[in-house]
């Protein structure tokens, strides 16, 4: 009898999170490897889904998602973005980021196609990737401010490639894509008539001033990106799983084509209070940034004066660091180190390598990726543990 378990997914093993999510566990570890709140959502938010459950909304919603939802993303693209969205065909809601993902490569990639990456790559992609039969190309950010080499870039892209995938602010790093990096990537996609989809979960999550440009909106990639966002990090909500993906309708329609056929609908009381949440004021999202400013701040300086190298992260939950000289010589690798971190010095971390392709796991060695999106107790208790590293 055959193996029951599929090739596409035999080679996959456990991700990195089930595993140090369970030794912070084992050892009452302050956790700040994955990135979710500890915290909830703005009390707003969470009174209109519970309106929306006590109101009857409790069955299935249309499979494009709730036409009032679909107004209010539409509303946020163009009140962030200037981007003019038409919500009955250019806006598609999805359960989460995750399967907006997935059901654009699915709808959008045919097998034997090539879609460009880059690493350290989000762990979901090229998984998503394999699964319908696609090659993943990687191109590596390299150096302290995690930059692509142009040339290498353009050699990427051949006869094959159907599509190449940004995440901006970037998932680990933290690097928020300049405009001028956006340039060049769109104007390879001109030439070489290839989509771009955009992760783009942390677009209101910055630091120092940076600015969130969305691809989308250059010169020439309107009718060429599908852009996907979710509620999740905004709004502290990561459990309710309600995303979109936005963009001209003969993409959107063609990532519906998979999407109906994934999950059909999203949750209907949740994405009647994704309704409230994009409609709050312009101080709520000012005041989301000053919040992570100041979590952002306080993590680095505990990492800081416990010895280890930081790479400055522009956006997002994360803050990359280099860990050597900080952790004991029998401390080989990131594994090691993450495994090291958490059951003797009670912080979860997560290690870097596992955002590479094997080939390129040196590059993340020495790396490990540590969570901001915690309560004020919580980072004060991390870095209460991590001092012991400062004084040894």
């Amino acid at each position: 009898m055959r193996g029951e378990m599929a090739k596409r997914v035999a080679g996959f093993g456990t991700t990195v999170f089930v595993e140090i999510n369970e030794l912070a566990r084992l050892h009452a570890a302050v956790n700040l490897g994955q990135g979710a709140p500890d915290f909830d959502g703005s009390p707003e938010v969470l009174a209109a889904a519970v309106r929306a459950v006590n109101g009857a909304l409790n069955q299935y919603a249309p499979g494009i998602g709730m036409p009032p939802v679909r107004e209010a993303i539409a509303r946020h693209a163009e009140r962030f973005y200037g981007q003019k969205l038409d919500p009955e065909s250019e806006v598609l809601v999805t359960s989460g980021a995750t399967e907006g993902m997935f059901a654009a490569i699915l709808g959008l990639t045919d097998p034997g196609d090539e879609v460009i990456v880059f690493e350290p790559v989000y762990d979901t992609y090229v998984p998503n990737l394999i699964m319908a039969g696609v090659t993943p190309r990687y191109v590596p950010l390299r150096g302290d401010q995690w930059n692509f080499d142009p040339d290498e870039l353009a050699k990427s892209f051949t006869a094959r490639t159907r599509a190449i995938i940004i995440n901006t602010p970037h998932n680990p790093t933290g690097k928020v894509y300049s405009r001028n990096e956006l340039r060049l990537i769109s104007e390879l996609c001109i030439k070489h008539n290839v989509i771009a989809i955009t992760d783009e979960v942390y677009e209101h999550i910055l630091y120092d001033d940076a600015v969130h440009t969305r691809l989308a909106t250059l010169p020439g990639m309107r009718e060429r990106t599908l852009t996907v966002s979710s509620l999740g990090k905004t709004f502290s909500v990561t459990g309710w799983k309600v995303g979109w993906a936005l963009g001209p309708a003969r993409l959107v329609n063609a990532v519906n084509q998979a999407h109906q056929f994934i999950t059909y609908a999203v949750a209907s009381p949740l994405q009647a209070a994704a309704a409230t949440a994009l409609a709050l004021p312009f101080t709520f999202f000012e005041q989301l940034q000053t919040d992570y400013q100041r979590r952002r701040d306080r993590l680095i300086e505990a990492l800081q004066k416990s010895g280890f190298k930081i790479f400055q992260p522009s956006g997002s939950f994360f803050v990359m660091v280099d860990w050597r000289g900080v952790a004991p010589a029998r401390v080989q690798d990131d594994y090691e180190f993450a495994r090291w971190l958490t059951a003797e010095i009670g912080v979860a971390c997560i290690p870097a390598s596992p955002f590479y392709q094997d080939s390129d796991k040196y590059l993340g060695k020495h790396c490990a990726r540590f969570a901001v999106c915690k309560k004020d107790e919580t980072l004060a208790a991390a870095a209460e543990r991590l001092a012991r590293l400062g004084r040894a």
